[in-house]
């Protein structure tokens, strides 16, 4: 525990008291700006702390003995719906809103998000990094199908926006989509914006029930065991992304 209890002193002269809290015995830092969270960032890769992304911590909680030398990072922080563009059909809004309230918001504008109304209780980001998905006529739809752009801070400590607000933007893959899922390992979620429809194709989406989240497949790809070709091309984003491995697999 020296090593976390170091890191936990320079965290508190670094940043104001109450950004740091304890849950479950795990030191956790709460940023209220990007900025904030990539100084935190930049801060482990100069010590060499691991670190660990929790969002709400509803899905993605840390507790127990693989944590003890960890701090973790949660976006509960970064609650607020941002940006309200009815006549350009999307929204902005800090990683850490709760999924559940955005219709409540977005029915007085006429704009709706089908899976808001999924029986998922959770962050944003929460949803976009387990990589969400509701079932429609016997189709599946993510909702990384809707998600456009992005800001994160990266394992490094930099802030990248991928992905446009744009209808179409670039020819090629779209690289916000690799967040869905990506369960924390390859940056911190700090804004997202979706495309929303409007409020009369509701009933479109009346019957759409959520599958379960798959907690396996992304991790075992990264398993270096694994010889497919989808998980040598996830191990590989991986450590572009996280060169340091500042953000372990747990």
């Amino acid at each position: 525990m020296a090593k976390v209890t170091t890191f936990v002193e320079i965290i508190k002269a670094e940043f104001p008291d109450d950004r740091l809290t304890w849950q479950k015995a795990i030191p956790t830092f709460h940023p209220e700006s990007a900025e904030e969270a990539a100084k935190l960032v930049r801060l482990a890769n100069k010590h060499r702390q691991s670190l660990y992304i929790t969002g709400f911590g509803n899905n993605i909680d840390p507790a127990g003995r693989p944590f003890e030398e960890m701090v973790a990072i949660r976006t509960d922080r970064q609650n607020e719906l941002l940006v309200v563009e009815a006549e350009d059909f999307y929204v902005t809004a800090g990683a850490g809103y709760p999924l559940k309230e955005m219709n409540l918001h977005l029915h007085d504008e006429g704009l709706y998000m089908p899976h808001a109304d999924l029986p998922y209780v959770g962050s944003l980001g929460g949803a976009v990094s387990v990589n969400l998905t509701g079932e429609v006529n016997g189709y599946e739809l993510p909702l990384k199908k809707y998600l456009i752009q992005a800001k994160v801070v990266t394992p490094e400590g930099e802030i990248i926006k991928p992905g446009s607000i744009c209808f179409k933007s670039v020819s090629g893959y779209d690289i916000v989509k690799i967040f869905a899922p990506s369960w924390g390992l390859l940056g911190l979620l700090v804004e997202l914006s979706f495309r929303v429809l409007p409020l009369s194709a509701a009933g479109e989406y009346a019957d759409m029930v959520m599958q379960e989240i798959d907690r396996g497949s992304f991790i075992h790809a990264l398993d270096e065991s694994n010889d497919d070709v989808d998980a040598l091309y996830s191990r590989k984003i991986k450590r572009k992304f996280d060169p340091e491995n500042i953000l372990p697999i747990v």
